[in-house]
C-alpha cells in the first residue's frame, strides 16, 4: 500500500507538537514566579540516557485518520471499505510509533551528592548542549512544583 507524502505532513506536523521539554532551563508557566527549593551539591556520576516519548492517543488517532483516508483511495466497493478499515488500524499504529519516536529525547542521569545532607540524589532531565555537566562539578538543585531540575 502506497500512501500520498501529503497526508505525512499534517501528521508530522501534529505530533511535533506533542514534544515537550524536559532540560534543566526550561520552566512551565505554572512554575515561572513561583518559589523553589534550592540545595547545592557535587555531581558524582554522569550519564547519557533516553528519555522515552510521548504515548498519547494524538499520535495513533492522526495516523488512523490520514491511514482511513490514504485506505478510502484504493479499489471500490467493499474493496474500498476493506482498504478504509486496513489502512485506519495499520495508520494508527503507524503513527502511535511515529509519535512516539518523533517525541523520545536525549537524556542525562546526574548522581548528585548534596553539600547540606551529605545524601545521595539520582535526577533524570532531557541533554541541554549549552549546560554539560561533568563529575566534581558544583550544581543547584531546584525543586518547585513537585518538579526537580538541576543547573549550574
Amino acid at each position: 500500500m502506497k500512501i500520498n507524502r501529503a497526508y505525512l505532513v499534517p501528521l508530522l506536523l501534529i505530533l511535533s507538537g506533542c514534544q515537550s521539554n524536559l532540560s534543566g532551563s526550561t520552566y512551565s508557566r505554572d512554575e515561572a514566579r513561583a518559589v523553589q527549593q534550592v540545595q547545592y551539591g557535587v555531581v558524582e556520576d554522569v550519564r547519557l540516557v533516553q528519555i522515552e516519548g510521548t504515548k498519547t492517543p494524538i499520535g495513533s488517532v492522526t495516523g488512523a485518520a490520514v491511514g482511513g483516508i490514504a485506505g478510502s483511495t484504493i479499489g471500490g466497493g467493499k474493496g474500498a471499505a476493506i482498504a478504509t478499515v486496513l489502512g485506519a488500524v495499520v495508520g494508527g499504529m503507524a503513527g502511535s510509533a511515529a509519535e512516539e519516536a518523533i517525541t523520545r529525547t536525549q537524556g542525562v542521569e546526574l548522581v548528585i551528592r548534596l553539600e547540606q545532607s551529605g545524601g545521595l540524589l539520582a535526577i533524570v532531565q532531557e541533554f541541554d548542549p549549552a549546560e554539560v555537566f561533568h563529575a566534581g562539578d558544583r550544581i543547584r538543585v531546584m525543586t518547585v512544583s513537585g518538579t526537580t531540575r538541576v543547573a549550574q
